[in-house]
């Protein structure tokens, strides 16, 4: 599988060894950066993940912020994106199997290396049940006309 992963400077260390977990599973990585520590802004690696996930260069993505809300926030303002934050191995089987979700966000200032690499296998190993939740997904795609004010 191919998979494009980014973080920014508070995700960086977890991306850098999740980057490990995936090499050693024989995934192509895509990697977005930061390539450090110093600070830089979330969405500018959002952007190149959800690019890649976008035209099909990548399978999936994964992005790495403090908390994860920025990225989760930034990845699904992208029509087709269906980004979630997973802070355990169940809510990221339930985002793959209900909710097909394409990017994974992780929060690197409050998920342990163990977790975060239970959590990428979990995600990683769910398929999509379809069925009921495919009606559901379908419903959500009618949402991204703008809101008028």
């Amino acid at each position: 599988m191919k998979i494009a992963i980014g973080a920014d400077h508070a995700g960086f260390h977890l991306k850098e060894d999740l980057k490990g977990l995936l090499k050693e599973q024989n995934h192509l990585i895509m990697d977005a950066g930061t390539n450090g520590s110093d600070p830089v802004d979330y969405p500018d690696f959002v952007k190149d993940v959800v690019e890649n996930v976008l035209s099909g260069a990548a399978d999936r993505g994964i992005l790495i912020c403090g908390s994860g809300i920025g990225m989760s926030i930034a990845a699904n303002r992208y029509p087709g994106i269906r980004a979630a934050l997973c802070l355990d191995p169940e809510t990221a089987r339930l985002s793959r199997a209900h909710n097909d979700s394409n990017v994974l966000v992780l929060a690197g200032r409050k998920t342990d290396v163990e977790t975060a690499r239970a959590i990428v296998n979990t995600w990683l190993s769910t398929g999509f049940e379809g069925g009921r939740h495919e009606r559901r997904l379908k419903k959500i795609e009618t949402l991204i006309t703008p809101f008028k004010t």
